[in-house]
């Protein structure tokens, strides 16, 4: 290999400098760190958290009790006993509730109702909040000025009393719309839920299109994007090949911390009666159904109550998890 002369002499290097490594020299180098993938490299670091891995196997749990636990049943949500006893008993291992009702079938309908709304929710956020803070971050100029003033604008609006309204104006249309042929399929899950699915998509939409901008308008700027688009790539190749790829933990973060939001929101919803129709069960309308007699029947309030809190905390903790593994600059 030839090398320039005048330019070693610039910078003060041999050519000693520049010959290859002996193997022997070669052997004597430690590996300070093996070299893995950056998703290999975020697993390994969320194992390391206990707190973690104990949420996920109590999620888990939670997750195939909701889906399993009312097929293993005798019960139905809606079927009412001739004895009602809202205590524990051999044929209700956690009592019914004022109606005559099984707890134990209702609290996982109830909490199969809760993930899908967390779920759902977290589905409509992700394909509005991608698509909105994508375009914004790769147009830029005016129309991401003006898209980014739009976001702000949206978040100043009080959330929870336009959910409140949207749920009770949105039930009527959508009661008339299921009585069409072609939408019956729907009318299972009910106005309310759906209506819940809607306006909680509307709302929580706003800090993932932020996010999502902000890791873009970082990754535009790096070697990788400039080269791709130096030779030709058209920008929806660059979008979708390169900067929402890279952008992807950002996003995991961000809709996770929808699902939480999402649950608590649609609780509070049914427990004031504008969640899901009865005779469906909520966690939230549940807990209001057991406010009546909670002096004698305290656990009929626990129950949902305590199911809640531990979704909530579990995704809470996951969360917070995702993000350490993650971020490159949480490493040790």
């Amino acid at each position: 290999m030839q090398y320039n002369p005048d330019k070693l002499k610039q910078y003060n290097i041999s050519e000693a400098d520049l010959a290859l490594a002996s193997s022997s020299e070669k052997e004597g180098i430690d590996q300070m760190r093996p070299s893995v993938t950056y998703w290999k490299d975020a697993f390994r670091r969320f194992r390391r958290n206990k707190l973690a891995i104990v949420m996920f196997f109590i999620l888990t749990i939670i997750i195939l009790m909701a889906i399993f636990g009312p097929i293993f049943s005798p019960y139905t949500y809606k079927g009412q006993s001739r004895d009602v006893r809202q205590g524990p008993s051999w044929q209700h291992w956690l009592g019914t509730d004022n109606l005559g009702r099984d707890q134990f079938t209702r609290l996982m309908y109830g909490t199969r109702i809760s993930l899908l709304v967390g779920v759902v929710t977290m589905v409509l956020v992700c394909l509005i909040g991608i698509t909105y803070g994508g375009i914004a971050a790769y147009v830029g100029g005016l129309a991401d000025n003006l898209m980014m003033r739009f976001v702000d604008l949206m978040m100043t609006i009080p959330s929870m009393l336009i959910i409140i309204l949207l749920s009770v104006v949105l039930r009527d249309p959508l009661e008339s719309l299921f009585n069409n042929p072609t939408f019956s399929g729907l009318a299972t899950l009910g106005s309310g839920l759906i209506s819940i699915f809607l306006v909680l998509a509307l709302f929580n939409w706003l800090g993932m299109a932020r996010a999502v901008r902000a890791s873009l308008l970082m990754n535009r700027s790096q070697e990788y994007v400039l080269a791709s688009e130096a030779m030709g790539a058209r920008s929806k190749w660059v979008l979708s090949k390169h900067l929402l790829p890279n952008s992807i933990g950002v996003i995991i973060i961000s809709a996770t911390g929808v699902v939480p939001g999402a649950i608590m929101t649609e609780s509070f919803l049914s427990f004031i009666g504008l969640g899901v129709s009865a005779p469906m069960p909520s966690l939230g309308s549940m807990a209001n159904t057991a406010l009546n007699g909670i002096i004698s029947y305290p656990q009929n309030m626990l129950y949902p109550a305590f199911l809640i809190s531990m979704i909530i905390l579990c995704f809470n903790i996951l969360g917070d998890a995702l993000r350490d593994a993650l971020d490159p600059k949480m490493r040790n």
